[in-house]
């Protein structure tokens, strides 16, 4: 029987080392948070662009188109209700956020009350302009998203050629991974949305707990998917590419990039609340701004710390793996 022994392994990259790590490089950089910061301000104090002109041209056809079509008054006037409390606070320029690349931001859509200066300006959208819109503001995202990782993996990791990825791949293979990932979402969100839907028809509890299931279940796709954007960004990968060596890192280092994932997540969300304490209308707002760009700009660098040393373990322990003597048992 062959066995091999492997001396003195080094031990993998440590989930708060790495986190502590992000926070000592912002702090240190400082002006990395001013791309999330003047993303906040302006959805906070900035222009609304707004939907609800546009949705009440044609609410009257929608009820008639309805009724006519057998679906219950009550039914109508539910969907009615949801339209006339979140639809008119929608503020199209929160598309600027974007997925899984972008500036992080801590303003949700919901959240366009007064603010310190009085109500903002309202644009409104038309049918002849809300696709270019669309599209426009997803378009910035995606620029400012790219540009912002780059910003940050650079910090987090300078290259060995002194010079960070370049602009035009930076910008490219974000729109790219941010392409295919909205396929993906909808691929598995959609069926997904459906089958909870039909659920809830029969049985609330049984709903919920498919619901804590797949919550459970979506850790699998989670944590290879988490990483998709560091190989552009620190190897100067393609997103196919990219996307390969995600998965592959999660596959050797599943429980602690686990571990790490859950730890961001709990302390962005976590902080998150205590950011949002202070009304739109006060300028404590600002001190709440302030502090989520800091500290989702120091877990992203911490992210790519941890990216970049993970890798750097899994080499080493492949090549001590490899020149390990094997002894016969």
């Amino acid at each position: 029987m062959e066995s091999s022994r492997v001396q003195n392994l080094p031990p993998p990259p440590g989930v708060i080392h790495c986190i502590k790590a992000g926070f000592d490089i912002t702090s240190a950089h400082l002006t990395a948070i001013l791309l999330p910061l003047v993303l906040d301000v302006f959805l906070w104090l900035g222009p609304r662009l707004r939907i609800d002109r546009l949705f009440n041209s044609f609410k009257a056809d929608l009820q008639t188109l309805w009724s006519a079509g057998g679906i219950p008054s009550a039914d109508i006037q539910s969907i009615m209700k949801w339209y006339d409390s979140d639809v008119p606070a929608i503020n199209l320029f929160w598309l600027m956020r974007t997925v899984p690349i972008g500036i992080t931001s801590l303003l949700f859509p919901h959240e366009t009350s007064a603010t310190p200066l009085g109500n903002p300006p309202d644009l409104q959208v038309s049918a002849l302009n809300m696709i270019g819109w669309i599209l426009l503001l997803i378009l910035v995202g995606w620029i400012g998203g790219g540009l912002y990782y780059r910003s940050i993996a650079w910090l987090a990791a300078p290259s060995t050629t002194d010079q960070p990825v370049r602009i035009s791949h930076a910008i490219l293979q974000t729109i790219l991974v941010s392409i295919l990932w909205s396929m993906v979402l909808m691929t598995i969100g959609t069926p997904v949305v459906l089958f909870l839907a039909i659920l809830l028809q029969f049985n609330a509890l049984l709903a919920n707990f498919a619901m804590l299931i797949l919550s459970l279940v979506s850790m699998w796709v989670i944590v290879p998917m988490f990483f998709w954007p560091h190989g552009i960004f620190l190897k100067r990968q393609n997103f196919l590419t990219s996307i390969v060596s995600s998965v592959q890192l999660a596959r050797f280092t599943l429980p602690t990039s686990s571990i790490f994932i859950l730890t961001v997540f709990l302390l962005s969300v976590g902080l998150n609340y205590l950011w949002r304490i202070p009304p739109g209308d006060s300028w404590m707002t600002l001190v709440g701004i302030l502090g989520h760009s800091f500290v989702t700009t120091a877990l992203l660098a911490g992210s790519f710390v941890y990216y970049r040393d993970m890798n750097q373990w899994l080499q080493t322990l492949i090549e001590r793996l490899n020149s390990s003597p094997i002894k016969q048992a």
